[in-house]
């Protein structure tokens, strides 16, 4: 049963006092024997911003889809207006005034921004044929009235991500929305586009909509929404007004009364970690001022042979361009990236690979050839080791069952389609590859990242494993527990900065919350 409090001290911004205009009581969700959601109260007001927080696996996502219409099975009752209902699509919830922008963008990008305004619903001449010229001017007309200034006939593939953003949320408005999700929506955007973004959300407000504000960016949810509400394992913990409450208030509201003893849990699941930190040996990755573009600036830190270096954030920070610079991937626009102290500029990625280089993507299936054998995916990176005997087949094979058994790949048969393991024994696919020539170097993004929990443990003893080999890690992650259960030094990266470097005993869940 969820404890429900609502703090409403401060009523002074607009759409505090606004109508309640949805409510949702005992709301339920269950997938197989798992409660996504636990009998949820929640309302919502006319004209307000209300700010939805909570850590991985809170709730958030299931909330919102049981709100826009993807899941219409639960337990419980939605009553909109007054009128008790039941969404069975996104176009039925659309219908009632309620729209998702997902933090995958949806917009088509090879149309114009009318055409896009007008999706599935262009205006007509008495021929039947679009009515050009009547589309471009309300186009035009519904962009100004919403402060959006932008050419209507401009493709929208040649406007910035956070244009794009707004372009998506004018075409639900236009559809009739008033009721808006917003998933994550500062996660790509820079600090002008973010700006940019609240301004254009005061402006709704003002129109009176009503915004739903999902971000693990607690700054900005305390900017720019006028409530907030915590989920934790599917339960509603609270809703307090934003103005005078505090991020630290925030984040202990997100981890509850047992942040404590969540803590020291953590602590003792990386004591063996923490124990053999003395073996590290030289630093063999050195970065300094390094950036790319917008997406990440002035990065520095530096990796040790036999150290699992940490790097946690939320989604979209510039972690994933940071490890694809480090990989030959994307040239970085400035800084130096030095290898046991001499600088490198990676061509390409083969060139990375061949000074010691391995990466493994967030998505495990970039590193594999889905329709290709066990054996070829562990030894495609490495015919120069097998090469002239290659040919022959079988030495491809011996070595792959032999990384195969290291690895716990199951079933352990090189002659299978790697297509055909689940995702986590794929990763272990991916893990073997770089145990037939061990890297100097190893970037892991997201390595655990949706697999059950046996698999995800054996996955990290690999991980170990090749730290007891001597190989510099960075292990990029957005899982607090898993970052806090295999590392001893963490940075924090936010918004495309490192805004901490943690270890020792002020390595905790709620210092790397409060820098992310």
């Amino acid at each position: 049963m969820s404890t429900v409090s609502t703090d409403n001290q401060n009523n002074g911004a607009n759409g505090q006092n606004g109508e309640v205009i949805l409510e949702l009581h005992g709301l339920s969700k269950r997938f197989g024997g798992v409660n996504a959601l636990t009998n949820v109260d929640f309302d919502l007001r006319q004209g307000e911003v209300h700010g939805i927080i909570g850590e991985n696996g809170a709730g958030k996502s299931t909330l919102m889809k049981v709100l826009s219409g993807v899941y219409s099975d639960y337990e419980g009752q939605m009553i909109l207006r007054g009128t008790p209902v039941r969404f069975h699509s996104a176009a039925d919830a659309l219908s009632q005034g309620i729209a998702m922008v997902h933090q995958e963008l949806t917009v088509f990008p090879d149309l114009t921004v009318a055409e896009n305004i007008f999706s599935g619903n262009q205006p007509t001449t008495r021929f039947g044929t679009i009515d050009w010229p009547s589309m471009k001017k309300q186009a035009a007309d519904h962009l100004r009235e919403l402060g959006i200034s932008i050419n209507v006939n401009s493709q929208v593939s040649s406007v910035s991500v956070g244009t794009q953003q707004m372009i998506e949320i004018a075409r639900i408005i236009f559809s009739g929305a008033n009721i808006i999700i917003m998933d994550e929506p500062t996660s790509a955007l820079s600090l002008p586009e973010t700006k940019r973004l609240f301004s254009f959300i005061e402006r709704l407000k003002a129109q009176g909509k009503t915004i739903i504000f999902i971000s693990h960016f607690l700054e900005d949810v305390l900017q720019v929404s006028d409530r907030v509400s915590i989920f934790k394992n599917g339960q509603h913990v609270t809703t307090r007004d934003t103005k005078g409450l505090t991020k630290q208030e925030m984040i202990a509201l997100m981890l509850g009364a047992d942040s404590r003893m969540l803590r020291q849990a953590y602590e003792e699941e990386a004591t063996l970690t923490r124990h053999t930190a003395s073996q590290e040996g030289d630093v063999i990755l050195e970065v300094n001022h390094l950036s790319y573009r917008s997406l990440f600036q002035d990065v520095n830190f530096s990796v040790r042979a036999g150290e699992i270096l940490g790097l946690y954030s939320f989604v979209g920070a510039g972690q994933l361009e940071l490890a694809r610079c480090l990989f030959g991937v994307i040239r970085p626009s400035k800084g130096v990236i030095r290898l046991k102290g001499r600088e490198v500029r990676f061509r390409n990625t083969r060139h990375a690979k061949g000074l010691g280089i391995a990466y493994v993507p967030e998505n495990r299936r970039d590193s594999l050839v889905l329709n290709q054998e066990i054996f070829k995916n562990v030894t495609l990176a490495h015919l120069d080791k097998l090469l002239p005997v290659f040919l022959a087949r079988r030495p491809e094979i011996e070595l792959t069952e032999e990384k195969i058994q290291a690895t716990r790949v199951r079933p352990a048969k090189p002659l299978l389609p790697v297509g055909a393991l689940s995702g986590g024994n794929q990763q272990k696919v991916v893990l073997a590859k770089w145990l037939v020539k061990v890297p100097q170097v190893l970037i892991l993004a997201e390595p655990t990242r949706g697999m059950d929990i046996g698999a995800k443990e054996e996955v990290l003893d690999l991980i170990h494993e090749l730290r007891t080999r001597g190989v510099a890690i960075l292990f990029i992650s957005t899982e607090l527990e898993t970052i806090l259960g295999n590392c001893t030094r963490v940075i924090v990266m936010s918004k495309g900065h490192i805004t901490a470097e943690l270890q020792g005993e002020d390595l905790s869940k709620d210092n790397l919350l409060l820098h992310a």
